[in-house]
């Protein structure tokens, strides 16, 4: 670093004086040496203004649960399909397999992975590209295009079909042992790419989806290809549907509900313009699948095209970034109710934008909302969600946010497209395609 400033001995003195002279971070020395410092930024007053109920709210079925698995995406979109199935079947509870669809997700990851790597075997192993792809390999999370991608190809299956396993539960492991097994491929991969050994590298695939069938098989158990589908309704007759396939359940139950339904943003950096199409490199998971596509909207188009669909009765399927100001204990996010700056004297206030830019927060968590808190001005201020982590808490599994909280950490909603009006014109877009480690390439999980 050319012209770099050390720190001096007159700067530390300086410094030590600053400490010295100021009576609070004195006493914040001791309570800092014995307490921990989250609680220690909750404002009781604050927190007081944040009530659970709610004007426009939509009745649904109990809180799931992705126990220690990063499939939030999963659980947030099939808790959006179970409402609509449900009313179908006449039913109080119903959940579709999480299990079915994260088996053939992982399943098709391995693929999509091993057309990445070969796709750029010419590039350096050390460049930032394979970097990401190696680092990357196959993991929980993923984005609602990829969710749609999955139930196009092999369908759903009601839960009872194919029910959880301790390691559908508990991926961790499963991770572990697939990514191990395909970066000890990885460079064979290249190398028979970079050769043109066409053969050879035809049958290498084979032989590692092959062998992840079967691992993927013993974890989650054979996905079925056909089933009897049992079940009551709400006035206590049992239906019997036998010779069901995962696609004619689906074709049956979902049948064109996911075509009408596209990703909005809200990325409001300076690289990404409002009211253009994004797309980015190498996010996926079904080879010859439909990419991942985000329309980037200004916050007030966003909300209001949110807010529109619930006051229909519908619940939307969002991402978020869940680590941000979150109270456990009353199932609630809201920035107002923690402040940090006061107990470290550091302050830490940054625009949305500059957040994404320089990797302080993006998408990691995807959950339904299915209330709103409208105003006499029929604004916003908080909102209700259905959360996958269980029917513990303060409110079963489901939570709230305040309009703040929103405005500064969702980054991704899923609308019916008939709400964009002759704005859904903005669809039809060149993508314009953003390098894989770009914030909008942040997966829920």
């Amino acid at each position: 670093m050319k012209n770099a400033t050390p720190i001096s001995c007159c700067e530390l003195k300086a410094f030590g004086e600053y400490h010295a002279q100021d009576a609070v971070r004195q006493a914040m020395t001791s309570v800092f040496s014995k307490t921990g410092m989250g609680n220690m930024t909750f404002l009781t007053d604050q927190a007081k203004k944040m009530q659970f109920f709610f004007n426009h709210e939509i009745k649904t079925m109990g809180a799931t649960n992705q126990k220690s698995s990063g499939r939030c995406w999963l659980f947030a979109a099939t808790n959006v399909l179970r409402e609509q199935i449900a009313k179908k079947l006449n039913v109080e509870s119903f959940e579709l397999s999480q299990s079915w669809l994260a088996f053939w997700d992982k399943f098709e990851r391995v693929n999509y992975y091993i057309e990445a790597i070969v796709d750029t075997a010419n590039e350096a192993s050390n460049s930032r590209l394979v970097d990401y792809i190696v680092e990357t390999g196959v993991h929980d999370g993923g984005q609602w295009d990829m969710f749609v991608n999955v139930v196009k190809k092999y369908g759903v299956v009601p839960k009872v079909v194919y029910p959880e396993t301790f390691q559908s539960s508990n991926t961790g492991m499963v991770n572990r042992h697939i990514n191990n097994y395909l970066r000890a491929k990885t460079s064979t991969l290249r190398a028979l790419a970079k050769d043109g050994k066409a053969d050879e590298l035809a049958a290498l695939r084979t032989e590692i989806l092959e062998k992840v069938y079967s691992f993927l098989c013993a974890c989650y158990d054979v996905p079925p290809t056909e089933f009897d589908f049992e079940y009551k309704d709400k006035d206590d007759k049992i239906h019997v549907e036998s010779g069901l396939t995962p696609k004619s359940f689906s074709e049956k139950y979902v049948g064109d509900y996911l075509d009408h339904y596209v990703s909005i943003v809200h990325a409001p950096t300076a690289d990404k313009p409002f009211g253009k199409m994004y797309t980015v490199k190498y996010l996926g998971n079904v080879v010859g699948g439909e990419p991942v596509k985000h329309l980037n909207l200004e916050m007030e188009e966003f909300k209001k095209l949110v807010v529109e669909q619930i006051k229909d009765g519908e619940i939307v399927w969002f991402g978020s970034d869940c680590g941000k100001f979150g109270d456990g204990d009353r199932a609630c996010w809201d920035t107002e109710q923690f402040n940090e700056d006061r107990i470290t004297g550091l302050d830490t206030a940054m625009s949305k934008a500059d957040m994404l830019d320089y990797h302080v927060s993006a998408m990691n968590h995807a959950m339904c909302l299915t209330g709103v808190n409208l105003d006499e001005d029929e604004k916003p201020n908080r909102w209700k969600i259905e959360n996958s982590w269980g029917d513990g808490g303060a409110q079963k599994g489901y939570h709230m946010a305040s309009d703040a909280w929103f405005d500064a950490y969702v980054f991704q909603a899923v609308v019916n497209r008939k709400y964009l009006g002759e704005r859904a014109a903005l669809l039809d877009q060149e993508l314009v395609e953003l390098e894989p480690w770009d914030p909008m390439g942040s997966l829920a999980d």
